[in-house]
Protein backbone atom coordinates (compact mmCIF):
# COMPACT_ATOMS: atom_id res chain seq x y z
CA UNK A 1 0.00 0.00 0.00
CA UNK A 2 1.18 3.75 -0.80
CA UNK A 3 2.49 5.37 2.44
CA UNK A 4 2.32 9.49 3.65
CA UNK A 5 4.91 9.81 1.41
CA UNK A 6 3.97 8.31 -1.55
CA UNK A 7 0.88 10.13 -1.02
CA UNK A 8 2.37 13.24 -1.27
CA UNK A 9 4.26 12.62 -3.93
CA UNK A 10 1.89 11.52 -6.02
CA UNK A 11 0.02 14.51 -5.33
CA UNK A 12 2.82 16.59 -6.53
CA UNK A 13 2.99 14.61 -9.50
CA UNK A 14 -1.17 15.29 -10.32
CA UNK A 15 -0.29 18.59 -9.87
CA UNK A 16 2.19 18.64 -13.14
CA UNK A 17 0.13 16.05 -15.13
CA UNK A 18 -2.75 18.75 -14.87
CA UNK A 19 0.04 21.64 -15.95
CA UNK A 20 0.66 19.65 -18.90
CA UNK A 21 -2.78 19.21 -19.88
CA UNK A 22 -3.37 23.30 -18.95
CA UNK A 23 -0.38 23.79 -22.04
CA UNK A 24 -2.12 21.76 -24.03
CA UNK A 25 -0.42 18.63 -24.19
CA UNK A 26 -1.55 15.26 -24.01
CA UNK A 27 0.24 13.52 -21.37
CA UNK A 28 -0.40 10.07 -22.54
CA UNK A 29 0.24 10.19 -26.70
CA UNK A 30 -0.36 7.34 -29.09
CA UNK A 31 3.51 6.78 -30.18
CA UNK A 32 6.55 8.35 -30.68
CA UNK A 33 8.61 7.98 -33.91
CA UNK A 34 11.88 6.92 -32.33
CA UNK A 35 15.29 6.66 -35.23
CA UNK A 36 17.48 4.84 -32.72
CA UNK A 37 18.66 3.71 -29.38
CA UNK A 38 21.43 4.46 -26.84
CA UNK A 39 23.25 1.67 -27.45
CA UNK A 40 23.28 1.62 -31.32
CA UNK A 41 24.55 5.61 -31.35
CA UNK A 42 27.14 5.24 -28.60
CA UNK A 43 28.60 2.50 -31.52
CA UNK A 44 27.79 4.63 -33.71
CA UNK A 45 29.84 8.04 -32.53
CA UNK A 46 32.43 5.94 -30.70
CA UNK A 47 35.33 7.33 -33.10
CA UNK A 48 33.21 11.33 -32.22
CA UNK A 49 35.66 13.41 -30.03
CA UNK A 50 35.01 15.29 -26.42
CA UNK A 51 33.93 18.61 -27.60
CA UNK A 52 32.51 17.70 -31.19
CA UNK A 53 29.04 19.05 -32.57
CA UNK A 54 27.03 17.47 -35.26
CA UNK A 55 23.97 18.31 -36.97
CA UNK A 56 23.05 14.61 -37.15
CA UNK A 57 19.47 14.63 -36.29
CA UNK A 58 18.02 11.87 -34.22
CA UNK A 59 14.81 10.56 -32.03
CA UNK A 60 15.31 8.76 -28.96
CA UNK A 61 13.13 7.73 -26.34
CA UNK A 62 13.09 6.06 -22.70
CA UNK A 63 12.86 6.64 -18.96
CA UNK A 64 13.96 10.11 -17.21
CA UNK A 65 16.53 8.71 -14.59
CA UNK A 66 18.59 11.41 -13.19
CA UNK A 67 17.53 15.57 -13.61
CA UNK A 68 20.24 18.16 -12.76
CA UNK A 69 19.99 21.77 -13.28
CA UNK A 70 16.48 21.96 -13.14
CA UNK A 71 15.82 19.96 -15.87
CA UNK A 72 18.97 21.38 -18.46
CA UNK A 73 20.84 17.86 -17.89
CA UNK A 74 18.79 14.47 -18.29
CA UNK A 75 19.66 11.10 -18.43
CA UNK A 76 17.60 9.05 -20.51
CA UNK A 77 17.21 5.61 -19.86
CA UNK A 78 16.06 2.74 -22.89
CA UNK A 79 15.97 -0.65 -23.13
CA UNK A 80 19.67 -0.83 -24.16
CA UNK A 81 21.52 1.62 -22.36
CA UNK A 82 21.52 5.45 -21.35
CA UNK A 83 22.39 8.68 -22.93
CA UNK A 84 22.01 12.32 -21.98
CA UNK A 85 19.83 15.19 -22.70
CA UNK A 86 21.07 18.75 -23.31
CA UNK A 87 17.46 20.76 -22.55
CA UNK A 88 18.91 24.67 -23.33
CA UNK A 89 16.86 27.66 -24.44
CA UNK A 90 19.35 27.90 -27.39
CA UNK A 91 18.12 24.74 -28.98
CA UNK A 92 14.15 24.74 -26.96
CA UNK A 93 11.58 26.66 -27.36
CA UNK A 94 10.05 28.65 -24.39
CA UNK A 95 6.69 25.91 -24.14
CA UNK A 96 9.08 22.85 -24.75
CA UNK A 97 11.18 24.40 -21.71
CA UNK A 98 7.80 24.48 -19.65
CA UNK A 99 7.44 20.70 -20.17
CA UNK A 100 10.96 20.45 -18.88
CA UNK A 101 10.30 21.92 -15.96
CA UNK A 102 6.94 19.62 -15.44
CA UNK A 103 8.89 16.65 -15.42
CA UNK A 104 9.58 13.96 -12.71
CA UNK A 105 11.92 11.24 -12.31
CA UNK A 106 10.33 8.33 -13.99
CA UNK A 107 8.67 10.22 -16.41
CA UNK A 108 9.32 8.23 -19.93
CA UNK A 109 9.68 11.12 -23.03
CA UNK A 110 10.87 11.19 -26.08
CA UNK A 111 13.38 13.78 -27.54
CA UNK A 112 14.61 15.53 -30.95
CA UNK A 113 17.97 16.88 -31.31
CA UNK A 114 21.42 16.81 -32.57
CA UNK A 115 24.30 14.37 -31.75
CA UNK A 116 27.20 16.44 -29.99
CA UNK A 117 29.76 14.90 -27.28
CA UNK A 118 30.57 16.83 -24.15
CA UNK A 119 34.22 18.08 -23.36
CA UNK A 120 34.43 15.92 -20.71
CA UNK A 121 33.28 12.74 -23.30
CA UNK A 122 29.41 12.49 -22.54
CA UNK A 123 27.44 11.76 -25.34
CA UNK A 124 24.58 13.97 -25.69
CA UNK A 125 21.47 15.13 -27.77
CA UNK A 126 20.98 18.77 -27.77
CA UNK A 127 17.45 18.76 -27.42
CA UNK A 128 15.05 20.37 -29.57
CA UNK A 129 11.65 19.03 -29.08
CA UNK A 130 10.73 17.19 -25.79
CA UNK A 131 8.09 15.14 -25.23
CA UNK A 132 6.11 13.53 -22.98
CA UNK A 133 5.08 10.31 -23.36
CA UNK A 134 3.85 8.65 -20.03
CA UNK A 135 3.74 10.61 -17.07
CA UNK A 136 4.34 9.02 -13.73
CA UNK A 137 2.20 9.63 -10.72
CA UNK A 138 4.70 7.45 -8.51
CA UNK A 139 8.15 7.75 -8.05
CA UNK A 140 10.65 5.06 -8.80
CA UNK A 141 12.34 3.29 -6.17
CA UNK A 142 15.71 4.56 -4.97
CA UNK A 143 18.59 2.89 -6.92
CA UNK A 144 19.98 1.47 -3.52
CA UNK A 145 17.78 1.63 -1.13
CA UNK A 146 14.07 1.64 -2.28
CA UNK A 147 13.81 -2.11 -3.22
CA UNK A 148 15.65 -3.70 -0.19
CA UNK A 149 12.47 -5.80 0.31
CA UNK A 150 13.58 -8.90 -1.37
CA UNK A 151 9.43 -9.62 -1.31
CA UNK A 152 9.19 -5.98 -3.36
CA UNK A 153 11.33 -7.07 -5.69
CA UNK A 154 9.19 -10.13 -6.84
CA UNK A 155 5.69 -9.08 -5.91
CA UNK A 156 6.48 -6.03 -7.84
CA UNK A 157 8.80 -7.52 -10.42
CA UNK A 158 8.37 -3.97 -12.77
CA UNK A 159 9.86 -2.00 -9.86
CA UNK A 160 12.85 -4.06 -9.80
CA UNK A 161 13.15 -4.10 -13.64
CA UNK A 162 13.16 -0.33 -13.45
CA UNK A 163 15.68 -0.34 -10.65
CA UNK A 164 18.64 -3.21 -11.20
CA UNK A 165 20.06 -4.04 -14.22
CA UNK A 166 21.26 -7.26 -13.06
CA UNK A 167 17.47 -8.35 -13.06
CA UNK A 168 16.67 -7.26 -16.92
CA UNK A 169 20.00 -8.83 -18.16
CA UNK A 170 19.18 -12.52 -16.05
CA UNK A 171 15.67 -12.53 -18.19
CA UNK A 172 17.45 -11.58 -21.07
CA UNK A 173 19.64 -14.51 -20.99
CA UNK A 174 16.86 -16.59 -19.66
CA UNK A 175 15.44 -15.75 -23.06
CA UNK A 176 19.03 -16.29 -25.17
CA UNK A 177 19.19 -19.83 -23.47
CA UNK A 178 15.51 -20.71 -24.44
CA UNK A 179 16.04 -19.46 -27.83
CA UNK A 180 19.49 -21.48 -28.11
CA UNK A 181 18.17 -24.58 -26.55
CA UNK A 182 15.15 -24.36 -29.66
CA UNK A 183 17.86 -23.50 -31.98
CA UNK A 184 19.61 -26.47 -31.69
CA UNK A 185 17.21 -29.08 -31.45
CA UNK A 186 15.61 -27.65 -34.75
CA UNK A 187 19.01 -27.63 -36.40
CA UNK A 188 19.20 -31.43 -35.66
CA UNK A 189 15.67 -32.54 -36.97
CA UNK A 190 13.48 -31.93 -33.91
CA UNK A 191 9.53 -30.93 -34.42
CA UNK A 192 8.63 -28.50 -32.03
CA UNK A 193 4.60 -29.74 -30.97
CA UNK A 194 2.31 -28.56 -27.91
CA UNK A 195 0.03 -30.59 -26.22
CA UNK A 196 -2.18 -30.36 -23.79
CA UNK A 197 -2.43 -27.83 -20.53
CA UNK A 198 -5.54 -29.12 -18.93
CA UNK A 199 -6.07 -33.34 -18.71
CA UNK A 200 -8.48 -35.24 -18.04
CA UNK A 201 -5.52 -37.85 -16.56
CA UNK A 202 -2.43 -35.97 -15.32
CA UNK A 203 0.33 -38.08 -15.99
CA UNK A 204 4.05 -38.31 -16.98
CA UNK A 205 5.46 -38.03 -13.49
CA UNK A 206 5.38 -37.90 -9.84
CA UNK A 207 3.97 -35.03 -8.48
CA UNK A 208 0.62 -33.89 -7.22
CA UNK A 209 -1.62 -31.84 -9.63
CA UNK A 210 -3.74 -28.36 -9.47
CA UNK A 211 -7.42 -29.46 -10.11
CA UNK A 212 -9.74 -26.80 -12.18
CA UNK A 213 -13.19 -27.25 -12.99
CA UNK A 214 -14.83 -27.05 -16.92
CA UNK A 215 -18.33 -25.80 -16.62
CA UNK A 216 -20.00 -26.65 -20.19
CA UNK A 217 -18.41 -29.92 -19.97
CA UNK A 218 -19.50 -30.39 -15.95
CA UNK A 219 -15.55 -31.99 -16.06
CA UNK A 220 -12.72 -31.96 -13.48
CA UNK A 221 -9.51 -31.33 -15.50
CA UNK A 222 -6.05 -31.14 -14.18
CA UNK A 223 -2.93 -28.62 -14.51
CA UNK A 224 -0.57 -30.72 -16.57
CA UNK A 225 2.30 -31.96 -14.38
CA UNK A 226 4.21 -33.31 -17.50
CA UNK A 227 3.64 -33.41 -21.23
CA UNK A 228 5.37 -36.75 -21.52
CA UNK A 229 2.32 -39.28 -22.24
CA UNK A 230 0.86 -36.86 -25.02
CA UNK A 231 4.63 -36.31 -26.52
CA UNK A 232 4.97 -40.09 -26.82
CA UNK A 233 1.33 -40.56 -28.40
CA UNK A 234 2.80 -38.17 -31.44
CA UNK A 235 5.85 -40.98 -31.80
CA UNK A 236 2.97 -43.65 -31.98
CA UNK A 237 1.23 -41.52 -34.78
CA UNK A 238 4.10 -40.92 -36.75
CA UNK A 239 4.35 -37.07 -36.77
CA UNK A 240 8.02 -37.03 -36.32
CA UNK A 241 10.69 -38.95 -34.77
CA UNK A 242 11.97 -36.41 -33.15
CA UNK A 243 9.47 -34.01 -31.27
CA UNK A 244 10.02 -31.37 -28.42
CA UNK A 245 7.98 -28.71 -26.75
CA UNK A 246 9.07 -25.90 -24.45
CA UNK A 247 6.43 -25.05 -22.68
CA UNK A 248 5.14 -24.67 -18.73
CA UNK A 249 4.29 -27.10 -15.98
CA UNK A 250 2.62 -27.48 -12.69
CA UNK A 251 3.23 -29.23 -9.71
CA UNK A 252 0.78 -28.78 -6.78
CA UNK A 253 3.95 -28.69 -3.94
CA UNK A 254 6.14 -26.01 -1.92
CA UNK A 255 8.02 -23.42 -2.77
CA UNK A 256 11.48 -23.15 -2.19
CA UNK A 257 14.45 -21.63 -3.89
CA UNK A 258 14.69 -24.56 -6.09
CA UNK A 259 10.67 -24.70 -6.65
CA UNK A 260 7.83 -22.93 -8.17
CA UNK A 261 4.23 -24.27 -8.72
CA UNK A 262 4.65 -23.30 -12.53
CA UNK A 263 7.65 -23.99 -13.83
CA UNK A 264 9.46 -24.25 -17.55
CA UNK A 265 10.07 -27.36 -19.24
CA UNK A 266 11.99 -28.94 -22.30
CA UNK A 267 10.97 -32.55 -22.85
CA UNK A 268 11.96 -34.37 -25.92
CA UNK A 269 11.76 -37.20 -27.70
CA UNK A 270 13.84 -39.23 -30.20
CA UNK A 271 12.90 -42.84 -31.91
CA UNK A 272 15.20 -45.38 -32.39
CA UNK A 273 17.41 -44.53 -29.83
CA UNK A 274 18.00 -45.45 -25.84
CA UNK A 275 18.82 -43.09 -22.90
CA UNK A 276 22.73 -43.52 -24.20
CA UNK A 277 21.72 -40.54 -26.80
CA UNK A 278 20.17 -38.54 -24.26
CA UNK A 279 23.08 -38.53 -22.56
CA UNK A 280 25.21 -37.04 -25.50
CA UNK A 281 22.15 -34.44 -26.07
CA UNK A 282 22.08 -33.62 -22.26
CA UNK A 283 25.82 -32.56 -22.20
CA UNK A 284 24.98 -30.97 -25.92
CA UNK A 285 22.02 -28.64 -25.11
CA UNK A 286 23.31 -27.55 -22.14
CA UNK A 287 27.30 -26.72 -22.80
CA UNK A 288 25.58 -24.94 -26.06
CA UNK A 289 23.25 -22.69 -23.26
CA UNK A 290 25.92 -21.80 -21.62
CA UNK A 291 28.23 -20.73 -24.61
CA UNK A 292 24.87 -18.24 -25.38
CA UNK A 293 25.16 -16.35 -22.42
CA UNK A 294 29.27 -16.92 -21.53
CA UNK A 295 32.34 -17.12 -23.06
CA UNK A 296 32.50 -20.66 -23.00
CA UNK A 297 31.49 -23.81 -21.00
CA UNK A 298 33.13 -23.01 -18.14
CA UNK A 299 30.52 -21.36 -15.49
CA UNK A 300 30.78 -20.07 -11.67
CA UNK A 301 28.03 -20.84 -9.42
CA UNK A 302 28.24 -19.28 -5.71
CA UNK A 303 32.19 -18.82 -6.22
CA UNK A 304 32.67 -22.98 -7.37
CA UNK A 305 33.78 -23.49 -10.53
CA UNK A 306 32.03 -25.76 -12.94
CA UNK A 307 32.73 -27.12 -16.17
CA UNK A 308 30.37 -28.13 -18.67
CA UNK A 309 32.06 -29.21 -21.54
CA UNK A 310 30.93 -32.66 -22.76
CA UNK A 311 31.97 -35.70 -21.72
CA UNK A 312 30.13 -35.55 -18.22
CA UNK A 313 30.97 -38.03 -15.81
CA UNK A 314 28.42 -41.16 -15.77
CA UNK A 315 28.13 -43.10 -12.34
CA UNK A 316 25.33 -45.85 -11.00
CA UNK A 317 23.50 -44.80 -8.23
CA UNK A 318 23.86 -48.19 -5.96
CA UNK A 319 27.99 -47.32 -7.00
CA UNK A 320 27.44 -43.85 -5.52
CA UNK A 321 25.55 -44.71 -2.53
CA UNK A 322 28.13 -47.39 -1.96
CA UNK A 323 30.78 -45.09 -2.05
CA UNK A 324 29.12 -42.56 0.28
CA UNK A 325 27.36 -44.40 3.07
CA UNK A 326 30.01 -47.89 2.97
CA UNK A 327 25.91 -49.52 2.06
CA UNK A 328 25.69 -52.05 -1.08
CA UNK A 329 22.22 -51.63 -2.20
CA UNK A 330 22.65 -54.48 -4.62
CA UNK A 331 23.42 -57.27 -1.76
CA UNK A 332 20.58 -56.48 0.03
CA UNK A 333 18.16 -58.87 -0.58
CA UNK A 334 14.62 -56.97 -0.25
CA UNK A 335 12.66 -53.54 1.14
CA UNK A 336 12.90 -55.26 4.42
CA UNK A 337 16.91 -55.21 4.54
CA UNK A 338 16.57 -51.66 2.55
CA UNK A 339 14.55 -50.11 4.85
CA UNK A 340 16.98 -51.21 7.81
CA UNK A 341 19.74 -50.18 6.07
CA UNK A 342 18.20 -46.43 5.51
CA UNK A 343 17.04 -46.17 8.82
CA UNK A 344 20.43 -47.03 10.52
CA UNK A 345 21.56 -43.63 8.61
CA UNK A 346 18.84 -42.06 10.17
CA UNK A 347 15.90 -42.08 7.26
CA UNK A 348 13.31 -42.76 8.26
CA UNK A 349 10.70 -44.82 5.90
CA UNK A 350 7.37 -46.28 5.46
CA UNK A 351 6.85 -49.49 6.20
CA UNK A 352 5.26 -50.07 2.87
CA UNK A 353 8.65 -48.56 0.93
CA UNK A 354 10.03 -51.08 -1.22
CA UNK A 355 13.83 -51.53 -2.31
CA UNK A 356 13.77 -49.15 -4.71
CA UNK A 357 12.48 -46.29 -2.14
CA UNK A 358 15.07 -47.32 -0.03
CA UNK A 359 17.95 -46.77 -2.49
CA UNK A 360 16.23 -43.48 -3.44
CA UNK A 361 15.69 -42.09 0.09
CA UNK A 362 19.53 -42.87 0.71
CA UNK A 363 20.52 -41.11 -2.41
CA UNK A 364 18.64 -38.03 -2.22
CA UNK A 365 19.59 -37.48 1.62
CA UNK A 366 23.07 -38.66 1.41
CA UNK A 367 24.58 -38.12 -1.98
CA UNK A 368 23.06 -35.42 -4.71
CA UNK A 369 24.10 -32.60 -2.49
CA UNK A 370 27.92 -33.78 -3.27
CA UNK A 371 27.30 -34.37 -6.99
CA UNK A 372 28.73 -30.74 -7.66
CA UNK A 373 30.72 -31.06 -10.93
CA UNK A 374 28.48 -32.65 -13.90
CA UNK A 375 27.46 -36.07 -14.01
CA UNK A 376 24.73 -38.51 -15.00
CA UNK A 377 23.45 -40.74 -12.01
CA UNK A 378 22.23 -43.78 -14.13
CA UNK A 379 20.30 -47.10 -12.71
CA UNK A 380 17.72 -45.94 -11.09
CA UNK A 381 14.96 -48.18 -9.08
CA UNK A 382 12.19 -49.33 -11.50
CA UNK A 383 9.58 -49.45 -8.45
CA UNK A 384 10.05 -45.23 -8.99
CA UNK A 385 10.55 -45.15 -12.87
CA UNK A 386 6.91 -46.45 -14.02
CA UNK A 387 7.97 -44.88 -17.67
CA UNK A 388 11.31 -46.59 -18.27
CA UNK A 389 12.57 -49.31 -19.84
CA UNK A 390 13.96 -52.25 -17.45
CA UNK A 391 17.71 -52.17 -17.03
CA UNK A 392 19.35 -55.04 -19.19
CA UNK A 393 21.33 -56.68 -16.48
CA UNK A 394 19.17 -56.08 -13.82
CA UNK A 395 15.27 -55.80 -13.85
CA UNK A 396 15.84 -53.92 -10.71
CA UNK A 397 16.77 -50.41 -12.22
CA UNK A 398 15.62 -49.07 -15.16
CA UNK A 399 17.43 -47.44 -18.22
CA UNK A 400 16.95 -44.04 -16.47
CA UNK A 401 19.20 -41.01 -15.43
CA UNK A 402 19.10 -37.49 -14.31
CA UNK A 403 22.06 -35.25 -14.79
CA UNK A 404 23.19 -33.23 -11.75
CA UNK A 405 25.01 -29.71 -11.36
CA UNK A 406 25.99 -28.23 -8.43
CA UNK A 407 23.92 -30.78 -6.10
CA UNK A 408 20.60 -29.95 -8.23
CA UNK A 409 18.42 -32.52 -10.71
CA UNK A 410 18.58 -30.56 -14.13
CA UNK A 411 17.87 -33.21 -16.49
CA UNK A 412 15.91 -36.33 -16.26
CA UNK A 413 16.07 -38.91 -19.15
CA UNK A 414 15.23 -42.33 -19.94
CA UNK A 415 15.04 -44.96 -22.08
CA UNK A 416 10.96 -45.11 -22.80
CA UNK A 417 8.87 -47.94 -21.74
CA UNK A 418 7.35 -49.11 -25.49
CA UNK A 419 5.34 -52.39 -24.07
CA UNK A 420 2.16 -51.82 -23.21
CA UNK A 421 1.50 -55.09 -20.87
CA UNK A 422 4.58 -54.03 -19.01
CA UNK A 423 3.77 -50.44 -19.11
CA UNK A 424 -0.49 -51.52 -17.39
CA UNK A 425 0.92 -53.60 -14.68
CA UNK A 426 3.28 -50.52 -13.96
CA UNK A 427 0.56 -48.06 -13.51
CA UNK A 428 -1.67 -51.09 -11.96
CA UNK A 429 1.68 -50.74 -9.13
CA UNK A 430 1.34 -47.08 -9.14
CA UNK A 431 -2.10 -47.78 -8.44
CA UNK A 432 -1.50 -49.57 -5.51
CA UNK A 433 0.85 -47.06 -4.12
CA UNK A 434 -2.07 -44.60 -4.62
CA UNK A 435 -4.17 -46.87 -2.51
CA UNK A 436 -2.09 -46.81 0.80
CA UNK A 437 -1.52 -43.04 0.79
CA UNK A 438 1.03 -41.95 -1.87
CA UNK A 439 -0.48 -38.96 -3.22
CA UNK A 440 2.50 -38.75 -6.14
CA UNK A 441 2.15 -41.84 -7.74
CA UNK A 442 0.86 -42.02 -11.06
CA UNK A 443 -2.68 -42.32 -12.06
CA UNK A 444 -3.82 -45.43 -14.77
CA UNK A 445 -4.32 -43.65 -18.29
CA UNK A 446 -5.97 -46.72 -19.94
CA UNK A 447 -6.13 -44.69 -23.60
CA UNK A 448 -2.00 -44.26 -23.11
CA UNK A 449 -1.89 -48.03 -22.81
CA UNK A 450 -4.59 -48.23 -25.68
CA UNK A 451 -1.80 -46.04 -28.25
CA UNK A 452 1.37 -48.15 -27.21
CA UNK A 453 -0.66 -51.03 -28.55
CA UNK A 454 -1.05 -49.58 -32.10
CA UNK A 455 3.10 -49.20 -31.82
CA UNK A 456 5.15 -46.87 -30.41
CA UNK A 457 9.06 -47.35 -31.90
CA UNK A 458 11.77 -47.66 -29.02
CA UNK A 459 12.89 -44.49 -28.30
CA UNK A 460 14.96 -41.72 -25.72
CA UNK A 461 13.28 -38.95 -23.91
CA UNK A 462 14.57 -36.23 -22.24
CA UNK A 463 13.35 -33.34 -19.86
CA UNK A 464 15.25 -30.11 -19.01
CA UNK A 465 14.34 -27.76 -16.39
CA UNK A 466 15.01 -24.72 -18.17
CA UNK A 467 14.42 -22.19 -14.62
CA UNK A 468 17.47 -24.10 -13.20
CA UNK A 469 19.32 -24.27 -15.91
CA UNK A 470 19.22 -20.91 -16.36
CA UNK A 471 19.62 -20.25 -12.07
CA UNK A 472 22.51 -22.45 -12.93
CA UNK A 473 24.03 -20.56 -15.77
CA UNK A 474 23.12 -16.93 -14.53
CA UNK A 475 24.90 -17.25 -10.48
CA UNK A 476 21.18 -16.76 -9.61
CA UNK A 477 20.71 -17.87 -5.84
CA UNK A 478 16.86 -18.23 -5.87
CA UNK A 479 14.31 -19.90 -9.01
CA UNK A 480 12.68 -16.59 -8.48
CA UNK A 481 15.27 -14.44 -9.90
CA UNK A 482 14.96 -16.45 -13.28
CA UNK A 483 11.05 -16.66 -13.38
CA UNK A 484 9.55 -12.75 -14.35
CA UNK A 485 6.56 -13.56 -12.11
CA UNK A 486 7.27 -16.54 -9.61
CA UNK A 487 3.83 -17.55 -7.42
CA UNK A 488 3.81 -15.30 -4.00
CA UNK A 489 1.45 -15.66 -1.23
CA UNK A 490 -0.89 -12.54 -1.59
CA UNK A 491 -0.58 -9.91 0.97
Amino acid sequence: MAGEDDNQFRQARLEKLEGLRKLGIDPYPYAFARSAEAKALEERYAGLAAGSVTEDHVAVAGRVRALRNSGMFIDLHDTSGKIQIFCHKDFLSPERLAVVKLLDLGDIIGVEGTIRRTPRGELTVNARDVRVLAKTLLPPPEKYHGLADVETRYRQRYLDLITNEESREVLRQRSRIVATLRQRLLERGFLEVETPMLQVIPGGAAAKPFITHHNALDLDLYLRISPELFLKRLLVGGLSDKVFEINRNFRNEGISPRHNPEFTLLELYQAYVDYEAMMEMTEHLVSEAARAVGSGTGITYGGIAIELAPPWRRAAMTDLVLEHTGIDFLALADGVDARGAARRLGIELEDTAGWGHALYAVFEARVESLLIQPLHVTGFPREISPLTKADRRDPRLTERFESFVNGWEIANAYSELNDPQEQLLRFQAQMRERELGDEEAQRLDADFVAALEYGMPPAGGLGIGIDRLVMLLTDSPSIRDVIAFPTMRPK
